[in-house]
């Protein structure tokens, strides 16, 4: 058990290849990172339905990772987290709250850029469980499905524009990425919106790693002197 497992939940190998790419700085840890796809996902996850349709594979597949030491699931909106954390004592961090938690310390008000329309209520829900919704600036959309994002002549204009929105108008002092697919694009739009910009992904495995390394889990393991 010695391999931070992340799980793209959608079937798209195209984004599990960007997280992998994401992620590269973070192996210099020393603890092995293996990203893998959810073959039983859909092709991306735009919705609420299909959100909850991958958590029991996921978990199956979770169970199937001899080596985990921890896990990431690596979709925004942090599908089956709850649940993965009830079937093991393993570290497990989803992409959104750790995202979140991230923004918080390098800003006051986070906006979001997301996929769709549709996917803003289930990020509101999230955000209103975390209690964070005082620094919420906004959470706006591109207007592009998942599929899309692997075209940056489509894409990152619209995340620069975006970005710039939610600076201007709504108030964010930082961004969050609202989509593992979007991967590739932090560096870019963190130059031309002069703001830090959390890569939802990169912020979950840096949190994994850490837990890993300093013993921590949702359930402590005991010892024999405890």
């Amino acid at each position: 058990m010695n391999t931070l497992i992340v799980i793209n939940p959608n079937s798209s190998r195209t984004v599990t290849d960007g997280i992998d790419t994401a992620i590269e700085p973070l192996r210099s840890f020393g603890i092995p990172i293996r990203c893998l796809t959810l073959a039983e996902g859909p092709p991306s996850i735009e919705s609420q339905r299909q959100a909850d349709r991958t958590i029991a594979p996921m978990l199956d597949f979770a169970e199937a990772q001899k080596d985990a030491a921890g896990y990431v699931i690596a979709c925004f909106g942090d599908p089956g987290l709850h649940a993965l954390r009830d079937q093991t004592g393993r570290p497990v961090v989803g992409i959104q709250e750790a995202a979140v938690m991230t923004a918080l310390t390098l800003g006051h008000r986070f906006g979001v850029i997301s996929i769709l329309q549709p996917s803003i209520p289930r990020h509101l829900r999230a955000f209103g469980a975390m209690g964070v919704l005082d620094r919420l600036a906004g959470d706006r959309a591109l207007g592009l499905g998942v599929a899309e994002l692997a075209d940056p002549g489509k894409s990152l204009d619209a995340m620069i524009a975006t970005g710039k929105r939610l600076r201007d108008e709504d108030g964010a002092d930082v961004l969050i990425m609202g989509c593992a697919g979007m991967a590739s694009y932090r560096e870019p739009l963190q130059e031309a919106t002069g703001l830090p910009v959390v890569e939802p992904t990169q912020a979950a495995v840096s949190m994994a790693l850490g837990q890993i390394q300093l013993n921590l889990s949702h359930k402590p393991q005991r010892t024999d002197h405890a």
